[in-house]
C-alpha cells in the first residue's frame, strides 16, 4: 500500500483512496445519467443499458481530456461559453423528452429495437447527454484539484489518471444497474402499455431536467 502511495505521489496524486470513495458517492447519486441508463435498460434491455453506460463513460473521458487541457477553465470563467454549452444541453434533453412523449403506443412492440442502429443512437445520445452538461465540466474542475499536488496542478497526467478512475467507477456501477434493471423488467416485455407510459414518464423527466439545466446558474 505504501508503494502505491509513493507511485501516486510521484504522479502528483494525493489521497487516492479518498478520491475513490468520494467518486463512488457522486456516481451512485441519482441524476441524469442514472435515469438515462435505467430508461434504456428497461426499454431496450441490458444491451441498451450497456451501450448507454459506454456512452456516458465516453462523455466522462471527454470531460477529463477537457479538464486536462484546461478547456474546462474556459467554462468556469466565461459566462458566454458556459451559457452556450448549457443551453445546447438543455435543448438536447428537451428534444429527447419530446421524442418520447410523441411516441405512439402502436409503434411499441415488445421493447424498443436493439439493432445495431438503435444501440449506436443510444451510445451517441449518452455521449451528448453527458458532454453537453457544463455542470460536469465545472464539477471535474472543482473536484479533481483537491486530489492533485499543488506542484502538479498544471500537469495533464494527474487529471487523466483521476478521470480514467472516475470513468471506471462509473462503468462498473452503471453496468451493474443496467443488468439488474434489464433482469427485473424481463417479465414486462409483453406489456406494451407499460413501455408506453414509461416513455411518457421518461419524456417528462428529460424535459424537466432540460428546463432545470437551462435555468440554473453556475
Amino acid at each position: 500500500m505504501c508503494f502505491l502511495c509513493i507511485i501516486f505521489d510521484i504522479m502528483g496524486i494525493t489521497n487516492f483512496t479518498s478520491f475513490i470513495f468520494a467518486s463512488f458517492i457522486f456516481v451512485v447519486s441519482p441524476g441524469i445519467d442514472t435515469i438515462f441508463v435505467l430508461n434504456k435498460s428497461v426499454t431496450q434491455g441490458k444491451k441498451g443499458g450497456i451501450y448507454a453506460t459506454l456512452g456516458i463513460c465516453s462523455g466522462v473521458l471527454i470531460h477529463t481530456i477537457l479538464a486536462a487541457l484546461g478547456l474546462s477553465l474556459l467554462l468556469a470563467k466565461s459566462a458566454l461559453a458556459f451559457s452556450i454549452i448549457k443551453y445546447l444541453g438543455a435543448v438536447y434533453l428537451i428534444y429527447l423528452g419530446f421524442l418520447k412523449l410523441v411516441l405512439k403506443k402502436k409503434s411499441l412492440e415488445l421493447t424498443e429495437p436493439t439493432t445495431m442502429a438503435s444501440t449506436r443512437k443510444t451510445f451517441l445520445a449518452a455521449v451528448l447527454t453527458n458532454t453537453l452538461n457544463p455542470k460536469v465540466a465545472i464539477f471535474f474542475l472543482a473536484f479533481f484539484p483537491q486530489f492533485i499536488s499543488p506542484n502538479a496542478i498544471t500537469d495533464a497526467f494527474p487529471f487523466i489518471v483521476l478521470g480514467a478512475t472516475y470513468a471506471l467507477i462509473s462503468l462498473l456501477w452503471f453496468i451493474t444497474l443496467a443488468l439488474f434493471a434489464g433482469i427485473s423488467t424481463s417479465k414486462l416485455k409483453s406489456n406494451t402499455s407499460f413501455f408506453y407510459w414509461l416513455n411518457r414518464f421518461s419524456g417528462l423527466v428529460f424535459i424537466s431536467m432540460g428546463i432545470k439545466i437551462a435555468f440554473t446558474k453556475r
